[in-house]
């Protein structure tokens, strides 16, 4: 999305990147699409899919990773992270992660909850598994850039690490926190 003349953020945790940013991808936003939705009136989404052969083993090793300080009480990771986490594999036990069940029932509700939230408003979600063959002009369309010097998508976050985002140098890249601290956000949750 930088790449292509956006301000972009890998996940927001500020108010000041959420008024800065065109683009957020990750947290909060697959969590708290609806809330955003609402406060943001007129913003399109992008749904990321992909083959549930691909996604398990990769969700699997992310959230094996990630368990100790999604559950831990005295630090870890930002509240905003967790409360993320927690609500779409609900519950997050390390017997659940390891479950590929448990998992892919995680992601088809999650899928499901989209779909019908977006009923009806088919103009303003793109679902796309970036591995297809078509899915950069998909993209392209939903946006509606005619042209770009851009062939498709890198493959950029290989060996189960999502790294890429910290080599990325551009002024269109927009921090995700202040120096690592974060602001309430500034749209109210959805009950």
């Amino acid at each position: 999305m930088v790449e292509l003349g956006f301000a972009t953020a890998h996940t927001a945790y500020i108010e000041k990147c959420f008024e800065q940013a065109q683009v957020i991808a990750d947290t909060p936003i697959f969590c708290d699409y609806q809330a955003l939705d609402q406060y943001y009136p007129n913003a399109k989404f992008i749904n990321l899919t992909r083959e549930l052969s691909q996604w398990v083993p990769s969700i699997k090793q992310l959230l094996q990773r990630m368990h100790v300080n999604l559950q831990r009480e005295d630090g870890g990771f930002n509240t905003i992270i967790k409360r993320c986490y927690n609500e779409v594999f609900s519950p997050l036990t390390t017997e659940n992660i390891n479950n590929d069940q448990f998992l892919i029932d995680c992601y088809q509700r999650h899928q499901q909850n989209i779909q019908s939230y977006f009923l009806g408003r088919e103009q303003d979600i793109l679902h796309i598994d970036i591995s297809a063959n078509d899915s950069f002009e998909r993209l392209l369309a939903f946006l509606a850039i005619e042209q770009t010097p851009l062939a498709g998508f890198d493959h950029v976050n290989r060996g189960g690490k999502v790294t890429a985002w910290k080599q990325v140098k551009s002024p269109l890249k927009v921090e995700s926190t202040r120096r690592g601290r974060m602001d309430p956000l500034p749209y109210p949750l959805i009950k």
